[in-house]
This record gives structure tokens, C-alpha cells and sequence, in this order.
């Protein structure tokens, strides 16, 4: 499916784009079933709040639109949004009055294997460490090249996703997937308030299990913790929940409580 720019058909961006320069802007990526964005309103949320941070003036109105537009044209697939703060010369200062450009580019759905969601997947313990950054904690800006070199790290199909800890250890997140723990029935997931990307399907599920009655905590996490819990899974907006079930030496079974956020997080993405 073609490309969008500011809601048109279009194959290139100028090079003057502050995301091309300097990776000045957010992205979302977004499911789409039916010609049907899923968790859209999560996703707007969270550029919503990406857009405040980075005091980019976006008419999110519109920007909603042509997604709509954009799903139902794609059918099904992926549709990556990427919102930039616009053109500009050369230097940092952002140029007063610059209009964001708005990016829509198309792909197919993801075929992963099914053994992902039904036996788990094992996790690569990546070196790459995430610094704090609190003013970018929790967003989902276009500077990822801590990820990129985290995803270099493993070449191998026995993984299929990395964990990723801070400067001090801590765990953090996946590569592209947000990470819960299980603990004596306690659901556990990291603080993100430093560093991180605060993803969609995240926020669904804690919000559902809070509506579940689901006791759970988001804190900081020690590998120590890691390696007591009873249950490991990562989540994002495409694939749902797969439990983990393994990484390095430790290896884990996929857990009911587990299943039960699987089956949540698939309802989520179908409705």
C-alpha cells in the first residue's frame, strides 16, 4: 500500500525533516484487523502525551482521521505513524510556526510462529543498557538506536526477543515488547519513569487487571527478582502476550495467570 505524507499519497520525505536530521519526532505502531486500528485510543494517547513532552503542536484530530482512513484502505497489516516536528535548516532550534509532518507507511501482519503464544519464547540477556532520561521515559520517540544495537546482538532463531536493564542493573523492558513478572500471584512490571517505552498493550493490561481484581505493582525490578518468578511474559500492540520461557539458565513454564493475560490481551487486539 502506498505511503502517506501530511495525508496524501507520497514515496519520499524532504530531507530538511527534523525526524531524517535528528530524530525529532514519535512514532506509533499500530495493528489493524478488519481496516480497523487496534488500541487507537491508547496509541493517540500516548503521542498525545509524546507531543506535550516534546511541545510539538499536532492536530491529533486529524491525525486520528487519516489512521482511520489509512486502516480501512489497509485491511489488514501494520500501519506505522510517524509524527515529526516538521522541516527545518540546519541547527537544532526548532523553527517557530514549523508544520509536523504526518507519515503513514503499510505492512503486512507479522507471521510469527505459533509456538511463540503457546509455548513461549526464550529471552537474549542483551548488554545494551538503557540511559535515564526521565523528559523521554515512557515514549515512543524516533531516537531507538539503543534498541537497534540491542537487536544486533543476537543473530540466532532460538531467540526471538531480548531483555534490556538500565545503567544500573535494573530490568527494564524487552527490545520491542513490554516485560511482567509473576510472583505469589502478584503481578509485577517495571517503573518506567526513567527510561523505557510505557507501550500500549501494557497499559491495556494494567488497566484490565485493575478491573480483574489482579493484585499488581509497578516498582523497580532487580535481576534478582527475575530469576524468582514463577511466571515471565512480554507483551506489545501486534502479537499480544507470549509467555517467556527462558533466558540464559533460567527457564519458566507458561503460568495460568499468563494465560488468563493472553486471552485478555487477544480480546483487546479482536474487539
Amino acid at each position: 500500500m502506498h505511503s502517506w505524507i501530511d495525508g496524501q499519497p507520497a514515496a519520499a520525505v524532504n530531507l530538511q525533516n527534523r525526524g531524517l536530521a535528528y530524530g525529532d519526532g514519535l512514532f506509533e505502531t499500530i495493528a489493524v484487523r478488519g481496516g480497523r486500528p487496534s488500541l487507537l485510543d491508547g496509541h493517540l494517547a500516548r503521542l498525545a502525551l509524546g507531543c506535550q513532552r516534546l511541545a510539538i503542536s499536532a492536530d491529533l484530530a486529524l491525525v486520528r482521521d487519516e489512521l482511520q482512513r489509512y486502516a480501512s484502505q489497509l485491511g489488514d497489516g501494520v500501519a506505522k505513524l510517524i509524527l515529526t516536528r516538521g522541516d527545518s535548516q540546519r541547527g537544532y532550534a526548532p523553527v517557530a510556526g514549523a508544520a509536523p509532518r504526518r507519515i503513514l507507511q503499510g505492512s503486512p501482519l507479522p507471521s510469527y510462529p505459533v509456538e511463540h503464544a503457546e509455548q513461549g519464547v526464550r529471552l537474549f540477556p542483551c548488554q545494551t543498557r538503557l540511559g535515564e532520561q526521565p523528559l523521554l521515559a515512557g515514549l515512543k520517540h524516533l531516537n531507538r538506536l539503543e534498541q537497534v544495537l540491542a537487536r544486533a546482538e543476537w543473530q540466532d532463531s532460538e531467540h526471538a526477543e531480548g531483555l534490556m536493564r538500565d545503567g544500573q542493573g535494573r530490568v527494564i523492558e524487552g527490545v520491542y515488547s513490554n516485560l511482567f513478572l509473576v510472583r505469589d500471584g502478584v503481578l509485577l512490571t517495571a517503573d518506567l519513569s526513567r527510561c523505557g517505552v510505557a507501550g500500549v498493550m501494557r497499559g491495556a493490561l494494567l488497566d484490565q487487571v485493575q478491573l480483574l481484581g489482579i493484585p499488581v505493582q509497578v516498582r523497580d525490578l532487580s535481576f534478582a527478582e527475575l530469576e524468582q518468578a514463577d511466571e515471565v511474559f512480554v507483551c506489545n500492540s501486534v502479537y499480544g502476550v507470549w509467555p517467556v520461557r527462558g533466558i540464559a539458565a533460567l527457564n519458566w513454564s507458561p503460568g495460568p495467570l499468563t494465560r488468563r493475560l493472553q486471552a485478555v490481551a487477544r480480546t483487546l487486539l479482536e474487539t
